[in-house]
């Protein structure tokens, strides 16, 4: 009896053996090749260039590189003594202007309560003429003195947001020209990642859906959700010399996926992030 239950056994133990590996088959091959997920990711942040306002010798820098800075601290200063003058000097000439007004608004005034057997009329209105361009140039002289003063206040850079302060190229007695990035600022608040998923898991993924992100560097699991999916990449067949296609040969049996960038909005973590680091994404909720 044992000797005919032997066959029969061992036929029924490669038989689980063999579903066993179909299903674990199947399963990988959900998994890797249907399933939404891709280990072509990358964490990004804004990127914030931080620049002089206005030219000049750079007076201090009381920050350094890779530091945690939050926004309104001071990122360095611009030697604001010709600032000052200009301040200075543009106040001199708003209280002249000011002064020129009051004279010529007496005189003004002065010429329309006399008759017209004293003053003309055309004289009348020339001197309210002169007395308007007088006001004129007081606003005029008010825009140059608050010009002024908006360049004396910006010889000090300060961080227009929380962040980490990376790549810092500038330094005491440099010359800070205006609109030249010297250092950039990471925003710590801006952190996201982006997925290059494949075209052909497109139809998986939707806006809302859970993310689960898992950095190359190590550490626990992030939790995210599609913010959005992007809806055009480049087409290298599009254009080449002389504005006529350039097609790449292609096989009928050999043809690549386009990736697609897909933007993953992080939930609150407290992992401390890079970005341009390594990620695999996976969407559970798609």
């Amino acid at each position: 009896m044992r000797d005919k239950l032997t066959p029969l056994f061992r036929f029924l133990l490669s038989a689980a053996v063999v579903g066993a590996a179909l299903c674990a088959g199947k399963t990988a091959w959900t998994h890797y090749m249907e399933s939404p997920w891709t280990r072509d990711g990358r964490v990004h942040a804004d990127i914030i260039s931080i620049s002089a306002d206005v030219a000049g010798m750079v007076a201090s820098v009381p920050v350094h590189d890779n530091q945690l800075v939050h926004a309104g601290d001071i990122l360095f200063t611009v030697d604001p003594a010709r600032y000052r003058a200009a301040l200075a000097q543009a106040e001199a000439a708003l209280a002249a202007q000011q002064a020129e007004v009051r004279q010529r608004g007496r005189h003004a005034q002065r010429r329309a309560r006399l008759d017209d057997d004293i003053v003309s009329a055309e004289n009348r209105e020339d001197a309210g003429d002169v007395a308007d361009a007088a006001t004129a140039r007081l606003r005029a002289a008010q825009a140059a003195r608050d010009l002024a003063k908006l360049n004396l206040e910006r010889t000090v850079v300060r961080a227009p947001a929380d962040g980490y302060v990376t790549n810092l190229q500038i330094h005491a007695g440099d010359y800070a020209a205006a609109g030249a990035a010297r250092m950039a600022l990471v925003d710590s608040a801006s952190f996201y990642v982006i997925g290059y998923f494949e075209e052909t898991r497109l139809p998986a993924l939707r806006a809302g859906a859970t993310a689960e992100i898992r950095l190359m560097g190590g550490g626990p699991a992030l939790r995210g959700h599609i913010d959005s999916i992007a809806r055009g990449i480049t087409d290298r067949d599009a254009s080449g010399p002389g504005l006529l296609a350039d097609v790449h040969p292609t096989f009928n049996w050999v043809r690549l996926a386009q990736r697609v960038p897909v933007r993953i909005a992080l939930d609150k973590t407290a992992l401390p992030l890079v970005a341009g680091a390594t990620c695999t994404v996976e969407i559970k909720g798609g």
